[in-house]
């Protein structure tokens, strides 16, 4: 398993550079580092100072860097896609459609990108993948895909299992998968084997994402006031995905206090202009970026006092919004929606309050 690293702010801040200075800091560590970044044009190998394409290639000791080009990654998983196909329909009917013929979707390119994360993590080849995307809300939503997917699952499963229009349909499933299939349906539709399997993978997706041992978020600002605004609302967003937020760089600045105070209790660590000839300044000037200790949780649960307190800072008390329809509870922060995972002994019980202090929303039970 690898640790995932990527970085927040607002577009021109330089997330790109410093993910870069990042992976150099990384690498010279001794760590094996993939550098994955969604840019394609030519500008990423101009900083990099060597050509990059959609394979890993060498930039420096224990240190690759590639394209996540969505074309690329389309053909492989299309290729995948008919491969259990085969496997599972008898009579398989996409394998006339080809993956060079298919164009790119809106949003196919953060499912891919997710994707490939996941198959570099699972690959064992890299200690620490830099994953330099958007670095705004769309990757927040990419990496929070998983406990997103998990909630559709189990919500509508419960909807459609009670429907009558399943009722009507399950005594034909069985015979209409034997014929067209070469596995056997029967039963529950979601508790064979294939779709435990595809729950597992989210389950592990959604685990990785709330682990700062595998994945890791810095905010990136300049003393722009534009730019700390959108990092504070990144910050607050994150947590909503229960990503963690490790600390901020500053960029093209020698002095972290101007902004300590807008970021507490994160640390905060400047970043010099890039001079362009040598990376290692930059390297020298980031922090510890594997230590995710000592920052907030994203949720604390206090059973004992039936109370759950989500920290959201960036936001106030009129951008929180809380509801409950019935066993769930949701919140609503900026545009992002997190339907709680409650312990046993607070699922199903109905909020009896709920208050806004020090960047908490405080839930009871």
């Amino acid at each position: 398993m690898s640790l995932i690293l990527t970085f927040l702010g607002k577009g021109g801040t330089g997330r790109t550079t410093v993910a870069i200075a990042a992976a150099h800091k990384l690498a010279a560590q001794g760590k094996r580092v993939l550098l994955a970044t969604q840019d394609p044009s030519p500008a990423f190998g101009v900083l990099l100072g060597t050509a990059v394409g959609a394979e890993p290639v060498n930039i420096a000791p224990n240190l690759k860097a590639l394209q996540l080009q969505s074309t690329a990654l389309l053909e492989r998983s299309w290729d995948e896609l008919k491969q259990q196909e085969a496997r599972y329909v008898r009579s398989p009917f996409l394998k006339g459609v080809y993956a060079q013929e298919l164009g790119i979707l809106p949003g196919m390119d953060s499912a891919l990108a997710l994707n490939a994360l996941r198959e570099f993590d699972a690959s064992g080849n890299y200690d620490v993948v830099v994953y330099d995307g958007a670095g705004d809300q769309n990757t927040l939503r990419m990496l929070g895909t998983p406990e997103i997917a998990t909630w559709y699952v189990r919500r509508f499963r419960t909807v459609l299992t009670e429907s009558d229009f399943y009722k009507t349909l399950s005594p034909f499933i069985q015979p209409v998968s034997s014929a067209v299939l070469n596995v056997n349906w029967s039963g529950d539709l979601f508790s064979n084997a294939e779709a435990t399997q595809v729950g597992n993978i989210l389950e592990q997706g959604k685990a990785a994402v709330t682990d700062p041992k595998r994945m890791l978020a810095y905010l990136v600002t300049t003393e722009d006031e534009a730019a700390i605004a959108t990092a504070k609302y990144l910050w607050g967003a994150a947590q909503q995905i229960g990503l963690t937020v490790g600390g901020v760089v500053l960029n093209q600045s020698n002095n972290a206090g101007v902004i300590s105070s807008a970021f507490e209790p994160l640390s905060v660590s400047a970043l010099p202009n890039y001079p362009g000839q040598d990376w290692q300044p930059l390297a020298n000037a980031l922090p510890d970026l594997t230590d995710g200790t000592g920052v907030p949780k994203a949720i604390a649960v206090n059973v004992s006092e039936r109370k759950v307190a989500l920290f959201l800072p960036g936001f106030d008390k009129s951008q929180v919004k809380l509801t409950q329809y019935g066993p769930e509870v949701t919140v609503e922060a900026g545009d992002q929606r997190h339907n709680l995972a409650l312990p046993p002994e607070l699922k199903g019980k109905q909020v009896t309050g709920a208050k806004f202090q020090d960047g908490y929303l405080i839930i009871s039970f």
